[in-house]
């Protein structure tokens, strides 16, 4: 595991998905994909992954983002971990502008097993 620092959170990189811990307060744009691109460019090159944003935090997210995000080829999911109602909500929002499998867990135990199975599947075909 590698953990990476940003003024916007933390990335915790493993072999097949990623965590962002995202700070409070702060606002996820579009421009931050850059940062997701570089950590694939790095970390995973064309092998599949799943991203898993660990919402322990308050912050908002523009949902354009999951536009951009979807256009990483080898990131094959995302999971959204939170017990938070309000952010239970947005997630259904959030995942109409993602095409790709998107699931809200309560638990970061879940999102693993899940985000593995996914990876796990992904190479079986």
């Amino acid at each position: 595991m590698k953990k990476l620092e940003y003024f916007f959170g933390e990335i915790f990189v493993h072999e097949n998905y990623v965590i962002a811990i995202m700070k409070e307060g702060i606002t996820v744009t579009p421009d931050l994909n850059d940062v997701l691109f570089d950590i694939v460019t790095t970390y995973f090159h064309s092998k599949p992954f799943v991203y898993i944003t660990n919402r322990i935090n308050s912050y908002a997210v523009d949902p354009a983002i999951y536009v951009e995000t979807a256009k990483i080829f080898n990131l094959i999911g995302f999971a959204i971990v939170s017990k938070n109602n309000l952010a239970f909500s947005n997630s259904d929002i959030e995942k109409l502008f993602f095409k790709k499998p998107f699931l809200h867990f309560d638990t970061l135990s879940e999102a693993i097993a899940w985000s593995e199975d996914l990876v796990l599947k992904y190479n079986k075909n």
